[in-house]
């Protein structure tokens, strides 16, 4: 078990990026989770609902958000996770994540966190996290 991280309010998750999504991601992605909606792999299906091509599911990124977050604070630790999608992925984007923490309740030792998954700066997941700290 990995000891819980030690963090401050106001401090920050160290950034990453994951990316660019490709089509093959978001196709393997619905074959992992069941999601064959052809918003993700129709690209004429996706044209007539509005969008510039096919999109990934909301599931994805915020997997990839989840997993960054679990890979920084240990998923042992990790009490809560909440998100909120609110612009659509497309293959090619590039996934950057960020997070602050917003408070320490040093009796209960838990942390509460805003997340972010931004393509080129916009929010794409917003989300919020509890995890468990060190004293």
């Amino acid at each position: 078990m990995r000891a819980p991280v030690r963090v401050s309010v106001g401090g920050h998750v160290a950034p990453a990026s994951v990316g660019p999504i490709t089509a093959t991601d978001i196709v393997r992605f619905a074959g992992a989770g069941g999601d064959f909606n052809p918003l993700h792999h129709d690209p004429e299906f996706a044209a007539a609902a509005g969008y510039p091509g096919v999109i990934a599911m909301g599931q994805l990124q915020a997997g990839m958000l989840a997993g960054w977050l679990a890979d920084w604070c240990g998923v042992e630790h990790l009490r809560e996770l909440e998100v909120r999608f609110v612009a659509p992925v497309r293959p090619g984007d590039t996934l950057t994540f960020a997070g602050e923490v917003n408070g320490v309740d040093p009796a209960e030792r838990l942390a509460n966190l805003t997340l972010t998954a931004s393509v080129e700066g916009k929010p794409v997941v917003q989300a919020t996290a509890i995890v468990h700290v060190a004293d």
